[in-house]
């Protein structure tokens, strides 16, 4: 029987939002890339074979369309061996937010 990887104590309260984004994250391991599958005002999900353990500091660099990226910080909430996994956002500045909407309003649709 597979473990589903959103069962246990760190669900996030808030509504996840599929999305596709190529993008860079650094744990103690060094930095990797990873594509986000969901993302929520508290939090993402990376797919990724990277190697965390639950409770690691990570970073996640989100690309711009100018080439720039935009940093979030956050903690391993969960793992899943070769899949990837979920970081719970250190407290998100003003611009951090309105990025998140953005790139759910984007795959919306509009």
């Amino acid at each position: 029987m597979s473990q589903d990887r959103r069962s246990g104590t760190e669900r996030r309260g808030t509504n996840r939002y599929p999305v596709e984004v190529d993008v860079e994250w650094q744990g103690a391991a060094g930095r990797s890339m990873g594509t986000l599958s969901d993302v929520s005002l508290d939090g993402c999900f990376v797919l990724g074979s990277g190697d965390v353990t639950d409770g690691e500091q990570v970073k996640i660099f989100v690309p711009l369309a100018d080439g720039m990226k935009v940093q979030f910080d956050g903690k391993v909430a969960n793992h899943v061996f070769e899949i990837g996994f979920g970081i719970k956002f250190d407290p998100l500045s003003a611009a951090q937010r309105e990025l998140l909407v953005g790139l759910v309003r984007k795959t919306e649709g509009g």
